[in-house]
């Protein structure tokens, strides 16, 4: 059952070809075999998830069960879950145990999915290669001198070494996508708001939305099913009627109108990227699909633009992690502030200082308007230029990162290299689009390649559609590293 899909294990368990016991024992098996060397895993509790695969299969038993019940999965360590030590990647939260679910994490309980464990990700989601985690770096499963991408690297690296079906990870920049693609697995960012973030602590509040990681377009709708939905919890949330997202998996791809930005085409792009991201564009013109060519101007100020508005809003959501009512406490202070700065110091690690750093200098008097508002300004028109180019297209296509994989180190003391990987994901999350990675081939190395598929607001099931019919003609998805 190793290489089987969220589809197939949940047929195997209807037509009781296995149970949840047995399903959870031998991933809980293969996870202890590799996880030593891939480190994609945070924390394992086996007496948990076999008691919660226990309960799925006395539900099965009683005729309770949905399509999902029993199937296992894991989740990103960003995303809280009751009794089960959550650190968000990071040692000012290494000793604290969650009292209460995410939403999502909630609804895949309710749905039966059983938790394996909390994945490895870059420290509070802030990373491009899961190396900022103060558990030790992510390794790539195709070839461990490789990162995984970030910062969903360990949810990306299980479901690539089939420790676990699926996986839940969160999008901030780019952070389901660059993964997926980085590690050969399907991996969708649904529109801001369709997922709840409650319960998803977080890194830069307009920008964070969970998703679904899996190695078939098909299972991350399946699994987006369970996901969305209006939450009250949460602000943000957006109350629409339930949608079935595997609806169009089966829709003929005749008359896609596919744009391919000139701008995603340019200089800085890897030729093996490039060539594998155009032979799959070619594939889609067999399935029926047209293309037309698009233009999205201000895809250069993506970058600057993210980077002065996501760490504002990190500078003032992580202000709540001081050592006083929970996580890391300095063991030696003077008084308050003391204990304020010595803990800080101690529990987040560079990177994240970086940021609160940078925000807090672009939120500073002086700057705000020279620097915050002005990215606000060109956040919108990012958001414009998305709707000019689907006035003309029904999705856009591109490469999901410039590169394959890089090497593990090979970026870490040039923070402005590593932020040039999320040079094509940037754009969708300042617009809040839905957006996903698709297996598209290998490089010569052996390394994955993905192809993104950007949709307009509301688009997911048609962009799970076009991937899964893309899916029945190429066989990039179904490759697994030989581990």
């Amino acid at each position: 059952m190793q290489n089987a899909t969220l589809k197939q294990l949940a047929e195997a368990l209807a037509s009781k070809a296995a149970s949840s016991e047995e399903l959870a024992q031998d991933y809980l098996t293969r996870i202890n075999a590799l996880n030593p060397d891939l480190n994609a895993f945070i924390t394992i509790d086996a007496d948990k998830s076999l008691n919660e695969a226990r309960a799925a299969d006395a539900r099965r038993a009683q005729g309770q069960a949905g399509l999902l019940t029993g199937v296992p999965l894991a989740h990103k360590d960003i995303f809280v879950a009751e009794g089960w030590r959550s650190t968000c990647g990071s040692k000012i939260l290494s000793n604290f145990v969650s009292p209460y679910d995410a939403t999502v994490v909630a609804r895949c309980k309710t749905a039966g999915l059983v938790n394996l464990g909390k994945l490895n990700c870059d420290e509070f989601a802030m990373g491009s290669s899961n190396e900022n985690s103060a558990y030790g770096v992510v390794k790539n499963p195709w070839d461990r001198l490789a990162v995984p991408g970030g910062s969903s690297g360990g949810s990306a690296a299980a479901v690539a070494a089939r420790m676990v079906p699926a996986a839940t990870g969160t999008d901030t920049g780019g952070s389901i996508r660059q993964p997926a693609s980085f590690c050969g697995i399907t991996g969708i960012k649904p529109t801001y708001g369709i997922v709840s973030r409650y319960g998803m602590v977080a890194y830069a509040s307009s920008f964070d939305q969970g998703g679904p990681m899996a190695q078939t377009a098909e299972d991350c709708a399946l699994l987006l099913n369970v996901m969305a939905g209006f939450d009250e919890l949460d602000s943000t949330s957006l109350e629409r009627a339930p949608e079935d997202y595997t609806r169009e998996l089966d829709t003929p791809l005749a008359g896609l109108r596919i744009g391919l930005p000139k701008e995603y085409f340019a200089e800085g792009l890897d030729g093996e990227v490039a060539a594998a991201v155009l032979a799959a564009v070619e594939e889609y013109k067999k399935l029926g699909a047209t293309v037309v060519d698009v233009s999205l101007p201000r895809t250069r100020m993506a970058i600057p633009t993210y980077y002065i508005l996501a760490p504002a809003e990190a500078s003032s959501n992580l202000s709540r992690f001081d050592g006083v009512r929970y996580g890391h406490r300095a063991a030696e202070y003077t008084d308050l502030n003391d204990m304020y700065e010595k803990s800080r110091s101690e529990g987040f690690g560079e990177e994240v200082k970086r940021r609160i750093l940078t925000g807090a200098y672009v939120l500073s008097h002086g700057y705000y308007d020279a620097y915050y508002l002005k990215a606000q300004k060109v956040r919108r028109l990012i958001a414009e230029d998305f709707q000019r180019a689907f006035e003309v297209c029904d999705v856009i296509m591109g490469p999901a990162a410039p590169t394959a994989a890089f090497d593990l180190g090979s970026r870490a003391s040039d923070p402005l290299q590593m932020y040039l990987e999320d040079v094509y994901t940037l754009s969708p999350n300042l617009a809040g689009l839905p957006a996903m990675s698709v297996p598209a081939g290998f490089t010569r190395t052996g390394r994955p390649i993905g192809l993104q598929v950007v949709g307009n607001y509301f688009s997911e099931a048609k962009m799970l559609g076009l991937a899964h019919q893309y899916q029945q003609v190429t066989n990039w998805h179904q490759q697994a590293p030989v581990l």
